[in-house]
Parts: C-alpha cells; sequence; structure tokens
C-alpha cells in the first residue's frame, strides 16, 4: 500500500471512529453534562501525562493561552448541545443536525477570520434550508427540541472551528488540544451546579458507563487524533474535508444498525437529510483553492463531535 493510499484509509478510519461518539453517547446513561465533562477531564488529564504538552504550556503567550481557552469553553458549549441533542432525541438526528456546520461556517468565518463572504458558499447554505424543514417534519414532534439542540451544536461547531483556524498554527496540537479540553472542563465545573438540584453535579458513572466513557475518550477521541495529524501529512485539503463530510453518514448508518432508530423516524427525514448532506458534498467541491496548481493545506476541525 503506498503512503498515499494508507493516509486515506487512517482519515477514513478517523473519521469512522467519529461517527461512533453519537451511538457512545446514546449508550452511556449519564447526562449530557457530566457525560462531556468525563471525556473532556479523562483526554486532559491523559495529555498531561505527556511531556511535550508541559514545555509547550510552559513556553505559550498568556494571550495566545487565553484564545485557546476561550476557543475550548466553546468547545464544550459544542459538544454538551450535541450530547443533549442526542438524550433529547436520538443519535441520528444529532448527527444529521452537524450537516448544517458548513451552513454556519459560511456565515460566521468571515466574521470571525476577517474575510470576505463568499457568495457561493451562502447560496449553499440557502440550500440546506429545505433539508431542515424536511428533518423537522420527519421527527415525532417529541423529538423536535433535540432537532433545535442539534442546531445550536452546529453553530458552535463552526464557531469553534473558526477560531481555531485563527489559531492552529501557533501551537502545538497537542498542546492546544490540552489547553481547550482543559479549559472546557473547567468551564463545566464551574456551571454544573447550576442544574444539579440538590444531587452530585458528577455523578460517578457505573462500570458500564466507564468503559463507554474510556472508548469514547481514547478510541474517539485521542485515537483519530493523532492518527488524523499522520494522515494530513499526505493528503490534500479536499481529499480531507471529503472524508470529514461522511462523519454524519457513518453516524446515521451505524445508528440505524446498532439502534435500530430507523423505526423511530419518519422516510420524510431522510430525505431532508439527503438534501443537507448533498449541499455538505458539495461545498468544498466549490470552495477549492489551488495556489500555483498546488492545493492549499487544512487541517481537521479539532471539535468534532
Amino acid at each position: 500500500m503506498s503512503p498515499t493510499a494508507r493516509a486515506q484509509a487512517q482519515i477514513h478510519f478517523c473519521v469512522m471512529l467519529w461517527g461512533f461518539t453519537a451511538i457512545l453517547g446514546k449508550l452511556i446513561t449519564l447526562p449530557a453534562l457530566p457525560l462531556v465533562w468525563w471525556r473532556m477531564l479523562i483526554v486532559t488529564a491523559s495529555l498531561l501525562l505527556v511531556p511535550r504538552v508541559w514545555r509547550g504550556v510552559y513556553v505559550m503567550p498568556a494571550r495566545l493561552m487565553a484564545g485557546y481557552a476561550g476557543t475550548g469553553a466553546i468547545v464544550a458549549l459544542h459538544w454538551l448541545a450535541f450530547y443533549g441533542a442526542i438524550k433529547l432525541a436520538n443519535a441520528s438526528v444529532a448527527a444529521s443536525c452537524m450537516g448544517l456546520s458548513p451552513m454556519f461556517l459560511a456565515l460566521v468565518e468571515p466574521i470571525l477570520v476577517g474575510r470576505p463572504f463568499d457568495t457561493r458558499e451562502l447560496l449553499l447554505g440557502v440550500a440546506v434550508v429545505p433539508g431542515v424543514v424536511l428533518v423537522v417534519g420527519g421527527v415525532p414532534g417529541s423529538m423536535q427540541l433535540g432537532v433545535a439542540v442539534g442546531a445550536l451544536s452546529a453553530l458552535l461547531v463552526a464557531i469553534s472551528g473558526a477560531l481555531n483556524k485563527r489559531l492552529v498554527e501557533h501551537g502545538d496540537p497537542l498542546v492546544v488540544t490540552c489547553l481547550e479540553l482543559g479549559s472546557g472542563a473547567l468551564l463545566l465545573t464551574a456551571i454544573a451546579p447550576l442544574g444539579a438540584h440538590g444531587g452530585s453535579a458528577f455523578p460517578l458513572p457505573s462500570a458500564h458507563d466507564a468503559a463507554l466513557l474510556a472508548a469514547l475518550a481514547f478510541g474517539c477521541t485521542l485515537l483519530p487524533f493523532v492518527l488524523s495529524l499522520v494522515a494530513l501529512r499526505r493528503l490534500s485539503a479536499f481529499g480531507v474535508q471529503l472524508a470529514v463530510n461522511l462523519e454524519p453518514v457513518y453516524a446515521i448508518l451505524i445508528a440505524t444498525l446498532f439502534l435500530g432508530e430507523r423505526r423511530e423516524l419518519d422516510a420524510i427525514f431522510y430525505v431532508g437529510v439527503g438534501i443537507i448532506l448533498a449541499a455538505v458534498f458539495v461545498q468544498p467541491a466549490i470552495g477549492r483553492r489551488q495556489t500555483d496548481g498546488v492545493e492549499t493545506a487544512a487541517g481537521v476541525p479539532m471539535a468534532n463531535p
């Protein structure tokens, strides 16, 4: 197998692992907030065992560190909304809503990064709207709040992705991940007592939940992150974006196979998902950039579900 083919296999494996995050979120019985807190805490604690991370934090300017911490707070809220959507609806609904993130990115990235609005991207954003309408109409009334929370999750991941684009070149990826997830865990620690209602804000997970949390933290967060960094050395930005766009597809297929969620959703829902995903796949094609015949480099967004 050639190095490029191996990298392509690695990035698709990473995307498939990210597709399992919605399934694990459904299977873990903890509420959304402690679920996200434990995930962030486990990954952060693991990264703090790496000397390279400590060295990177020590030399990083305070202003840059504050920027990563702020982005991490948004990542925490994104994951909170994403798993909240799973609890309020199901894994398929939450994964489908993530298909809205390119539309939101077309709106927020020019503002946060300071580039002009791209008319083609905005038109694709408009094209997604009929799909959203069908998705909402294709879920039971009891799940429609989950759709709204899922859409909020997509907005937050677009904001965090745009902010990371501004900052990603200024820090070691492992250090950035540790700072962002660590600050996100601190934010959740601060706000958790507001919803504790007299009980423990962060209940200890059962043995079943602990095993699934470990799989979520290591199998769906750290492992794909490291593999994606290796794969990115061999792949174009266009190829990576197309692979990442498969994440909602993997998640919906896995949820259908393992959770039987097709029985909970109307055919109209899947038509709406098809429209959203069509726009998602077209977006990188029309947004492809070339410089002297070579595509510019890009990374995988760090705030994957």
